[in-house]
């Protein structure tokens, strides 16, 4: 199974064509941390990561982990033990913080980008999640959640995306 982001608009699965949205900055083979650009190649993808009191009844083959208040994910290019990692929220540790006001993070799979050998800097926080209003990422992926919930019956755990 292959996830394609066809151009910074389309991503495809199978038959399936769901609008999307990309970084601000397209995409690079370069990337690195605060660029705004979303990584060109091919990834494996993790668990979904999801909002229970916003989200109910979620179809997947994903191994799904509800998302708590103090979870994080490293963006820290000073921290090289935890960069590009789920973790428990410090103050000290710079972090993309999961539970969120908005509902971006709703529904959330991290793309396995500079992520077994991690290199500070590099990237971190590449993820598919929600958006509402189609404006430019960070440098993830963004879909509509009736797109993501589609998309979570299509998908399974040896599921690759691939970015050009």
């Amino acid at each position: 199974m292959l996830i394609y982001l066809k151009n910074k608009h389309t991503l495809k699965i199978d038959d399936f064509s769901f609008k999307c949205v990309i970084g601000k900055n397209g995409t690079s083979i370069n990337k690195i941390e605060g660029d705004k650009k979303t990584p060109k190649g091919t990834f494996c993808i993790e668990n979904l990561y999801y909002r229970k009191d916003r989200v109910k009844k979620i179809q997947t083959k994903l191994k799904s982990i509800p998302i708590s208040k103090f979870m994080g994910w490293c963006d820290d290019v000073s921290n090289k033990k935890l960069y590009n990692k789920l973790f428990r929220i410090t103050k000290k540790i710079g972090h993309e913080k999961l539970f969120r006001k908005d509902k971006k993070y709703d529904l959330l799979i991290p793309i396995k980008y500079n992520y077994h050998k991690r290199i500070s800097g590099k990237g971190s926080c590449i993820f598919l999640h929600l958006t509402n209003n189609y404006k430019p990422t960070a440098g993830c992926i963004a879909l509509n959640k009736n797109d993501f919930l589609i998309m979570l019956k299509i998908i399974n755990k040896k599921t690759k995306i691939k970015i050009n």
